[in-house]
């Protein structure tokens, strides 16, 4: 595994900024992976914040249900902590190198998808049901690509699901809110830029 420097904390403004691909890294390997998918044009398609709190309609509950299906798909997938927010999710997946209940032999152990495989056949899927439930067919429902990192240690992994527990307790705050981005920039207490523009890259 290449080397790198290892956060103590999650910071959305350092680790969002960009999609962040490492050259040469195997991601169908074992090991746990944080993502983000973000709606297109950042509509809130899936419901709303109340009191610090998602409020799903169909469409956000029928992207739950498509996402907890990849673990139902992939063996070796289990999914750990994820929100479904307005307008985009996060979430941590984790590839095993043993099927849950399963054999470590090559006859019964399935080739493992790699991770942007897997979140490619997710928002095809999710894409597919939405428009069929809208009757919006071929409409776009995902921004092209994704963010991902990839999850080095314990403590990190405690931040990223801290982070992701309080996304909707900080919607208010959220560059993705659109409500927000019109606001004035205002820091947070370790500095970090809570409005104003996003340099996220899409490619």
């Amino acid at each position: 595994m290449p080397s790198e420097e290892r956060p103590a904390s999650y910071d959305p403004e350092t680790h969002d900024r960009r999609s962040i691909r490492l050259k040469g890294y195997d991601y169908s390997q074992a090991g746990a992976y944080f993502v983000t998918l973000v709606v297109r044009d950042r509509s809130c398609l899936f419901g709303g914040v109340v009191d610090g709190a998602v409020q799903l309609n169909d469409a956000g509950r029928l992207v739950v249900d498509s996402w907890e299906r990849l673990a139902a798909r992939h063996p070796y997938v289990t999914l750990d902590e994820y929100v479904v927010m307005p307008n985009h999710m996060h979430g941590i997946i984790a590839i095993a190198n043993q099927c849950r209940g399963g054999s470590r032999t090559a006859q019964t152990r399935p080739r493992r998808q790699p991770l942007g495989r897997m979140i490619g056949a997710f928002k095809t899927v999710s894409t597919k049901r939405l428009n069929l439930a809208r009757k919006t067919p071929g409409g776009k429902v995902w921004q092209r690509n994704y963010y991902e990192r990839v999850i080095r240690n314990d403590e990190e992994l405690t931040a990223i699901r801290e982070y992701i527990v309080n996304n909707p307790v900080r919607w208010e705050l959220d560059k993705y809110n659109p409500e927000t981005r019109s606001k004035p920039t205002r820091p947070d207490s370790r500095g970090a830029r809570q409005a104003g523009e996003d340099r996220s890259a899409t490619r």
